[in-house]
């Protein structure tokens, strides 16, 4: 019997959270955490087409509030992001704008599908002023096809994941979520004592 109580809801949250944070430009393993809710879905544990709405809806509302981040905040977004994470380095920031030159909305669909466009996409559809309708066609368009395909493809393989990854708990989803945002802290927390700590070595230095 598929729950349908607190834990099933927690773990559509769950789904959705994550995919929509990693669509904001965060680098968090939302690919994974879908394919995770899909194989607990093949398991019987949760119900694959709310999976499949909760990860469409929180790549299509991520994307949006990613989108309106880079149209407010502009190519400085990026600079700072680049000096502290290499996902945003100045020559993956440069082969992104040529993929949405040449390619355009394009980009934004088939993004999805892609590491690191799908963290880019938003922001960069914002920097570079696309017209937001056209973002979004191709935003929810993208966002429903990957949505689908991955949660298919992984419903359809969980007999023969188990054999790999055991049985799974919808609690292991949760805690696949709370990793993935304590190791981004913990990252961020790092970058930061590294950064202050070489200001004051030159300080240390002159006195």
């Amino acid at each position: 019997m598929v729950p349908t109580g607190g834990v099933a809801i927690l773990a559509y949250l769950v789904v959705g959270l994550v995919i929509g944070v990693e669509s904001m430009g965060v680098p968090l393993p939302g690919e994974t955490t879908l394919i995770a809710a899909a194989l607990l879905a093949s398991q019987g544990n949760l119900h694959l087409e709310f999976v499949i709405a909760a990860a469409a809806t929180g790549a299509i509302v991520g994307d949006s509030v990613g989108y309106y981040i880079g149209r407010k905040a502009g190519r400085s977004l990026f600079e700072r992001l680049g000096r502290r994470f290499h996902h945003f380095s100045e020559d993956r920031i440069v082969k992104a704008e040529k993929y949405f030159h040449r390619y355009g909305v394009w980009t934004v669909f088939f993004g999805r599908f892609v590491a690191l466009l799908r963290i880019f996409a938003g922001p960069m559809a914002g920097m570079l002023r696309m017209p937001y309708p056209k973002f979004l066609a191709a935003n929810a368009a993208g966002g429903i096809a990957w949505s689908t395909t991955i949660g298919i493809v992984a419903y359809n393989i969980g007999d023969n994941a188990d054999k790999i990854f055991g049985q799974l708990s919808v609690w292991a989803l949760v805690v696949l979520a709370l990793a993935a945002v304590a190791a981004y802290t913990y990252y961020r927390i790092r970058r930061r004592h590294r950064e202050t700590a070489a200001v004051r070595e030159p300080q240390s230095a002159d006195v």
